[in-house]
């Protein structure tokens, strides 16, 4: 398979990977023949890359931290959550409790494996798909920082829930909200608070997950909000989040971000480590998220153009690449080989082709 931007996408391509509603029921299952009818229908819902089948690479499987079907159970579990707050106010914890602790379980037996943020969103489930990768990123942060379980079920409850205090404003203002300093809510109404506030409500959230709502906006350097609180004043795991949260937002784009590829975000994550996010914390999360995606196309130094291929949990920055001659802006299948970075230590990624 291989993952590509919907501009490159040809009527006939075949899906690779289902593409899913808010609640997780499918919209386009995997092994479709996209249509023109189809193609024009994903750019209306805002989705912009997608996995097509590809002879070449039939071979490249995406390994996944969290199975599909946990990510889905997670999808509709909050999605049911968020409709209960619409509809009544309030919601039950249970059932995101039971997911939250398969999400666990999935990544302490997958710790070897390299997050893939690369799912396919549309405007309707992009919240909720936010709210579920924070939750993985989180979690895999987490246990490379030695949290034991009952810690690691707090901050997978506050990371899904972060975003909580957003579920009730209207579009406009949740827009607003998504950048970097809002301007549309005065502190004390701001997502944040709201969050926290609704969490303190329920008894079976720990007093840890609801400041993780609070706080995840917060930055070392007390230039976050909602209290502009600096240093050790922001708990461990509202630190977490807010890397999980800020590198998820700048892949997918937010509010008045453009979207960046996640070697552009983590370098980002690296020139404020120290400044706004905990030192610490951006190295564990670096050691586990793959820079360049399984799957998506890489020009090399040399000027050979590929597709990653595999990954190496030690080295995230250093995938395999499956190389072949680029004329004519078709792809050849002739001379293929495969180049592991891990090995050739003088050969690099000079960047990401999207056309």
């Amino acid at each position: 398979m291989r993952h590509v931007t919907l501009d490159q996408v040809q009527p006939g391509n075949v899906l690779a990977r289902t593409i899913y509603s808010s609640d997780g029921r499918p919209l386009l299952n995997t092994g479709v023949q996209l249509t023109v009818g189809m193609l024009s229908t994903l750019r209306r819902l805002g989705v912009t890359y997608i996995y097509i089948q590809d002879a070449r690479f039939q071979d490249v499987v995406v390994e996944e931290v969290v199975s599909e079907q946990t990510r889905r159970e997670a999808l509709n579990n909050f999605s049911t959550a968020v409709q209960h707050i619409q509809n009544s106010g309030d919601f039950n914890t249970k059932q995101i409790q039971q997911t939250t602790g398969s999400v666990i379980d999935e990544i302490l037996t997958n710790r070897k494996v390299l997050v893939n943020l690369s799912d396919i969103r549309t405007r309707d489930n992009e919240l909720f798909m936010h709210a579920v990768n924070v939750c993985i990123l989180s979690i895999v942060i987490g246990v490379n920082l030695k949290l034991n379980r009952a810690q690691l079920s707090d901050l997978a409850l506050g990371a899904l829930l972060h975003d909580i205090g957003k579920i009730e404003l209207p579009d406009r203002l949740r827009k607003e909200e998504d950048k970097e300093v809002p301007q549309g809510l005065a502190n004390d109404e701001k997502h944040t608070w709201r969050g926290y506030k609704r969490l303190r409500k329920k008894n079976e959230v720990s007093i840890v997950a609801a400041h993780v709502a609070l706080q995840h906006h917060e930055f070392l350097d007390g230039s976050g909000y909602p209290r502009g609180i600096s240093g050790d004043e922001i708990h461990l795991f509202a630190k977490i989040v807010a890397v999980a949260n800020e590198f998820d937002n700048l892949i997918n784009g937010s509010g008045d971000r453009k979207t960046m590829l996640p070697h552009e975000a983590t370098e980002y994550l690296m020139s404020q480590a120290g400044k706004k996010f905990d030192h610490e914390v951006v190295i564990q999360f670096l050691r586990s998220v793959a820079v360049y995606p399984t799957g998506v196309s890489v020009k090399l130094d040399n000027g050979k153009v590929g597709i990653v291929v595999a990954q190496h949990k030690g080295l995230p920055a250093r995938p395999v690449i499956r190389v072949f001659t680029r004329e004519d802006s078709e792809w050849e299948s002739h001379d293929v080989k495969e180049v592991d970075l891990a090995t050739a230590t003088t050969t690099f990624i000079s960047k990401v082709v999207r056309d």
